[in-house]
């Protein structure tokens, strides 16, 4: 698995010891000898960390790690990504949740196409509690529902939702194990686009690299509705490889690279590609 984005910022400060011992504040969210405009996406490893200033935009985990828990200082750094400067083609403030597709190895599972007491119109059929297409679309559905409604985000409708996409999260496998995965994603899309149809500016992009969406969600159809969603792309050790990521492929048909994400030291930055 490769080591980017969301999960980096804690492994980094564990492994150097900071985690316990804290770390110098830092004052500028644009690295050192750096004009270009970049952001910050911050979570729950920097729970209690000093955040960066002067940040162009910023993406907020809402999620704390798993698809179903809640990032304890979403208050706090919502609060903070709302001072951004602004200035790039993104929303000042985004947000991110993470995702998977637990099947019944999960704490919960759709047993209908009922959530929370809403039926919810279904492409792949019936959910009656089978880990099928029918379930995990209702599975994803669900969990973009609980994240826009029970974590704590205000007027949800008006935000940029990206789908955090990766291998360290629970997935099906097997035969048949991407296609329920995409119908698992194609459930998320459905609730965050309900929501956020109407609102300019906001929408449902994903986040990962390639690799990682190739082994979870395998090749996408063109009559799915991950097609053409913005990207977010992970990866780059540097600004340099940020830009450069900007020219890849999108994550799935049609999809335009809107960010790309870079490490520096131990903090992750993205560049805004349009």
């Amino acid at each position: 698995m490769a080591r980017f984005g969301m999960k980096i910022a804690c492994t980094f400060l564990a492994l150097c010891g900071l985690a316990v011992t804290g770390m110098a504040p830092v004052t500028a969210a644009t690295p050192p000898g750096t004009t270009d405009l970049v952001g910050n996406d911050v979570s729950w490893p920097q729970c209690g960390k000093t955040l960066p200033s002067g940040q162009a935009f910023a993406i907020v985990g809402v999620t704390g790690g798993l698809a179903n828990n809640t990032n304890p200082c979403l208050s706090e750094q919502l609060t903070w990504a709302a001072r951004s400067t602004g200035g790039t083609a993104q929303p000042k403030v985004a947000l991110y949740v993470n995702t998977a597709n637990p099947g019944h190895t999960g704490s919960w599972w759709p047993s209908s196409n009922v959530y929370p007491d809403v039926k919810v119109t279904n492409p792949y059929g019936t959910c009656a509690g089978a880990v099928d297409l029918a379930c995990s679309y209702m599975y994803g559905y669900a969990k973009a529902y609980d994240d826009a409604n029970k974590r704590g985000v205000a007027n949800p409708g008006t935000y940029f939702w990206w789908l955090d996409v990766e291998t360290g999260n629970s997935w099906q496998t097997g035969t048949g194990g991407t296609a329920l995965n995409r119908a698992d994603l194609e459930g998320m899309v459905a609730y965050f686009k309900s929501i956020t149809a109407s609102v300019a500016g906001a929408g449902v992009g994903i986040y990962s690299t390639g690799s990682q969406w190739g082994t979870i969600a395998g090749t996408v159809p063109s009559g799915s509705s991950l097609t053409g969603l913005p990207s977010w792309l992970a990866g780059a050790k540097t600004l340099r490889g940020a830009k450069s990521n900007c020219s890849l492929p999108g994550l799935t048909p049609g999809s335009p690279v809107s960010v790309t994400q870079y490490v520096s030291a131990g903090l992750d930055y993205n560049y805004s590609c349009r």
